[in-house]
């Protein structure tokens, strides 16, 4: 017969090989580079080709095509201007230049808090060359929690920072998870958002961050069943958030009541190389 304990190991082992692979994926998280705020009038920015401006309605390129700018395809050069519009909080890889193929430096589009910036990712990135993986606690069995999901009538937004000081940022609250850490002599009640159609997420502060984690971790969970209010939240399964990898990230800070005031020493660690606030 199956050991329940022995499947959850298993289960979070194959989590953190598809977390890993994740991670380690070509111009993804790990490749950031810079992140520039386009300003009204065309301008060069360190560290990419061209000339870049960023209004209320558009953000614009212009480059000529020895500047070695490409769309993403690949295929079209940048010769002249091209211009693309977001809405709030979408992002777009749009150009790419560098390297032998072209391809080396992706540069990322994304609109916040209504104004335009650019990201590059770089392929040859120290943080991702060098990546092996996130240093991790020893999985927990005891911190495979069940608890309680009470929703909201409707979704409240509430106000929340961000990683980045220029960026304001909207936590969509949809309930409260009620939760008790092994003895704990106190509930936590916790707000959480949606993270897609069938599951939650709680982004939260607990008693190791900035020591042995990051600033803050986020951990996914199945929503319950309909009709009931039972789930089970795995902090083996939390999870760092792009900033704590890279200055250039604009990440989500926990809403100013979600913090675990016990050590939650589980999930991802703090990652190794340059230490960031």
């Amino acid at each position: 017969m199956s050991n329940p304990t022995d499947e959850a190991l298993r289960g979070w082992l194959r989590f953190r090989s598809a977390r890993n692979r994740e991670l380690g994926q070509e111009h993804g998280w790990l490749t950031l580079t810079s992140l520039h705020w386009l300003t009204s009038e065309p301008a060069p920015v360190e560290g990419a080709p061209g000339l870049w401006s960023g209004t209320d309605r558009e953000a614009a390129l212009t480059a000529a095509a020895g500047d070695g700018l490409t769309l993403v395809d690949g295929q079209t050069p940048v010769d002249g201007t091209v211009s693309v519009s977001l809405e709030d909080e979408e992002s777009l890889i749009w150009v790419q230049f560098g390297g032998s193929d072209g391809g080396q430096i992706v540069v990322e589009l994304a609109r916040r808090g209504g104004r335009y910036a650019i990201r590059t990712r770089d392929a040859a990135s120290p943080v991702f060359t060098g990546f092996t993986g996130v240093p991790t606690f020893d999985f927990r069995p005891d911190l495979v929690l069940q608890a309680r999901f009470d929703p909201y009538p409707e979704p409240v937004d509430v106000p929340i920072r961000t990683a980045h000081p220029a960026v304001d940022g909207v936590h969509r609250t949809v309930g409260e998870l009620a939760l008790r850490l092994p003895g704990a002599d106190r509930e936590y009640r916790l707000q959480v958002g949606a993270e897609g159609p069938d599951a939650l997420a709680l982004t939260f502060h607990d008693a190791t961050n900035n020591q042995t984690t990051a600033g803050w971790r986020k951990v996914a969970f199945a929503a319950p069943r309909a009709g009931t209010s039972a789930v089970s939240v795995d902090f083996n399964r939390a999870v760092n958030y792009p900033s704590a990898f890279t200055p250039y990230g604009t990440c989500p800070m926990p809403v100013g009541s979600n913090i675990i005031g016990e050590p939650v020493e589980a999930g991802e660690k703090r990652p190794d190389g340059p230490a960031l606030p």
